[in-house]
Formats: structure tokens, sequence, C-alpha cells
């Protein structure tokens, strides 16, 4: 099975967009997602693999099968995991100012590469941490 990477995206209109790259010849097909929210969108980006296997079934259409790692823009991430942890909270994990950060959530500034490359080492090194914690 194939893994292929599907962006998340917030829009202006506040909604959430999850997609494939169609520059990337891995899937014979293109499919996309909508919703209000990173888990509403996530879910009809799903439905809309799920339909497209069964048309192709239906038409004898060889489907490429894929499993998706999403690939978040830093808004859409901000937004979305803002539910768990706070801004002040990523803000002492990553040194980034907290807010710049809320300047990244509501759109006004996008982070440069840098910055996008901290944050992510910094959530990566941070979600490490946690897969190493035990309970007694």
């Amino acid at each position: 099975m194939n893994t292929v990477k599907a962006f998340v995206e917030i829009g202006n209109d506040n909604t959430y967009s999850v997609y494939v790259d169609l520059a990337d010849n891995t899937l014979n097909y293109g499919i996309h997602g909508t919703g209000n929210t990173v888990e509403e969108a996530i879910a009809d980006f799903i439905s809309s693999y799920e339909g497209m296997k069964n048309l192709y079934a239906k038409k004898g259409i060889k489907f490429v099968e894929a499993q998706f790692t999403y690939q978040y823009d830093m808004a859409s991430f901000l937004q979305y995991y803002t539910k768990f942890f706070s801004l002040a909270g990523l803000s002492r994990l990553t040194k980034v100012n907290k807010g710049q950060l809320s300047h990244y959530v509501t759109g006004r500034k996008r982070p440069r590469g840098r910055t996008v490359e901290r944050i992510s080492k910094s959530v990566h090194s941070f979600g490490k941490t946690l897969c190493q914690v035990n309970f007694v």
C-alpha cells in the first residue's frame, strides 16, 4: 500500500480542506474533503477515498490503495492543536513568541521556513518524549 501526503489547510472562510497533491503520480485519482473542523474535513476526505474506491470497483478500474500522512499548514496546525495545549505552552516549547504564534493562528502572518522547522522539531521532540512516559 502506498503512503501519500494529504494536505490540511484552513481557508479564508475558516473552513478546512484536505487534499492530495495531484502532481504526485502515486494515485490514479484525486480526492479532497472539506469541513468546519479538521475532524470533519478528514472524515469527508476519507469518505471521498471510499467513494472513489467503490466507483472504481463498479467500473472495473484498478484502484491504487493508499494510506495518508497529514501535512498541516501552520495556521491549521495551531488552530487544531491549541485545543490540547496553549499558545503559552507552545511558546515555551518552541521558543517562538506567543504573540507571534497568535499571528500565525489568525493567518495575519506566515512563519518563515526557519520558524516552521523550529516549531516542527520542537513538537516532534516533545511527542517522542511523551511516548517514553510510563505510569505506575
